[in-house]
């Protein structure tokens, strides 16, 4: 993934696949749910580390970037170190900066990587295997008897590790009593002490929230596919599958799975997926379904503007709305599940921080590493942000935790996460373009996933 033009050698403008082959969706210029980001250097200076001094790439944006860059100053305070962080572009599956600098010998000393990609970006031989760095210190098994299972094996490739785990997080439906209240909604209908909703009460709610001017929305009940409305996310909601371990294969066609897509293109089209589109790129900043940009929350995320009556989303806006939304009454509760008495799915997801090939400074990288990951940095970044933590001994420190992050927490003990393969930024590249279609009501679900299978399993048959 070495180019992030959306042309190609010829000035040809690439094809949305092509884009995602070539870079990652920020070959698009965009991140697929998350922040488009720009070439930000905190600190000052470039990639290059070299002497003491440690550099940190992270692809976050505030208001997560400024509770690292504290984090960073508490750690060179502590230490008597230099480290920096710096800003780049990038999203959950496309490293084309780092690979770029990591090829041309300019890289990071630390690199802060979605999680679940690590398998894939080690076999790609980006990353340096930490078992020197943890036989040097108190053993392979001492760190990995720190962090929750799911997260270790997220960074581990081929039996070895390549990251620290650093934070998780759990997805609910996040919804605006005030905005029900107008709708005339009972909220109490979505307190979480009844349970999950099932996906026609979602849909009855919503339908009284939405409203229009001239066939255009002014504001919406849900959206399903927007946020944290991922393929994962409906497609464990819908009891599916995405991976075989004893087969080695990936499994976008699973019963549930495909059900999952079809509740989104059955809603899509019962809203009109132009007007829900059109409502998206007038108040979200998205140019599809699933890419929009939430670089500054307060005025971008529709949620926190009053205009959205539901969202599927994960616990770190809970830091949002203390900084932004004082004024709303809020509350969140389950994923929706298909029928009554069905037991709701959610999933855990994160970061981690990895030491990519050439690093100037190894060594002062490792160091950070342990503290930034440990149970003093990852203390002070869900302090400071809401996110969850992966140390387990913080996981059972009730104070990091208030009534609704709490409800995030108790989720984390029931949560799927997604198979740590060494496809996993491309097969989460294509459920996404799947998802798209499908939202858009391009594609049927049997067909677009159909797709995604053609053209993951061959690349994971390699590994099997």
């Amino acid at each position: 993934m070495e180019s992030t033009e959306n042309t190609d050698l010829f000035g040809r403008r690439l094809t949305r696949r092509e884009a995602l082959e070539r870079g990652g969706a920020a070959a698009l210029g965009l991140t697929l749910g998350g922040s488009l980001l720009s070439a930000c250097d905190i600190g000052g200076g470039d990639g290059d580390g070299g002497g003491g001094e440690v550099v940190l790439w992270t692809e976050h944006t505030q208001p997560e970037l400024g509770a690292m860059r504290k984090m960073i100053t508490a750690y060179n305070k502590e230490t008597d170190s230099k480290a920096k962080v710096v800003a780049v572009t990038g999203s959950e599956t496309d490293i084309a900066k780092l690979t770029a600098a990591v090829r041309g010998g300019t890289g990071p000393d630390v690199y802060l990587l979605d999680r679940f990609t690590a398998a894939q970006r080690a076999e790609q031989g980006i990353l340096e295997e930490l078992t020197d760095f943890m036989e040097k210190d108190d053993g392979v098994e001492s760190f990995k008897d720190q962090y929750l299972e799911f997260a270790w094996a997220e960074v581990e490739f081929e039996g070895k590790p390549y990251g620290l785990p650093f934070d998780t997080d759990a997805r609910g439906l996040w919804h605006n009593k005030d905005l029900l209240k107008k709708s005339g909604v009972d909220p109490a209908e979505l307190d979480p002490a009844k349970g999950p909703p099932t996906v026609d009460k979602v849909r009855e709610i919503a339908r009284k929230v939405d409203k229009k001017d001239g066939g255009a929305y002014t504001q919406v009940g849900f959206i399903p596919w927007t946020d944290q409305g991922w393929h994962y996310t409906w497609g464990f909601a819908f009891g599916g599958d995405f991976y075989d371990e004893s087969g080695c294969k990936v499994t976008p066609t699973d019963p549930g799975v495909v059900a999952g897509f079809q509740f989104l293109y059955d809603w899509a089209k019962e809203m009109g997926p132009k007007q829900a589109m059109a409502f998206l790129s007038a108040h979200a900043q998205c140019t599809g379904p699933q890419t929009c940009n939430f670089t500054t929350p307060q005025e971008s995320w529709p949620f926190l503007r009053g205009i959205v009556g539901m969202d599927v989303s994960g616990d770190w806006p809970i830091n949002w709305m203390r900084q932004y939304g004082k004024g709303i009454d809020w509350g969140v509760t389950y994923i929706p599940v298909p029928e009554e008495g069905a037991e709701s799915a959610t999933w855990a997801g994160g970061w981690s921080v990895v030491i990519p090939k050439g690093a100037k400074n190894a060594e002062g990288a490792w160091e950070l590493m342990k503290w930034f990951a440990g149970p003093e940095g990852q203390r002070s970044y869900s302090e400071q942000t809401s996110h969850l933590p992966t140390v387990k001994s913080l996981l059972e420190d009730q104070s990091l935790f208030d009534k609704n992050h709490q409800f995030f927490r108790k989720l984390l003990d029931v949560a799927h996460s997604r198979p740590p393969l060494p496809v996993g930024a491309l097969y989460w590249d294509e459920l996404t373009v799947a998802l798209e279609a499908v939202a858009l009501n391009r594609k049927q679900p049997q067909e677009a996933l159909e797709q995604v299978a053609a053209r993951v399993q061959p690349q994971l048959d390699k590994f099997c």
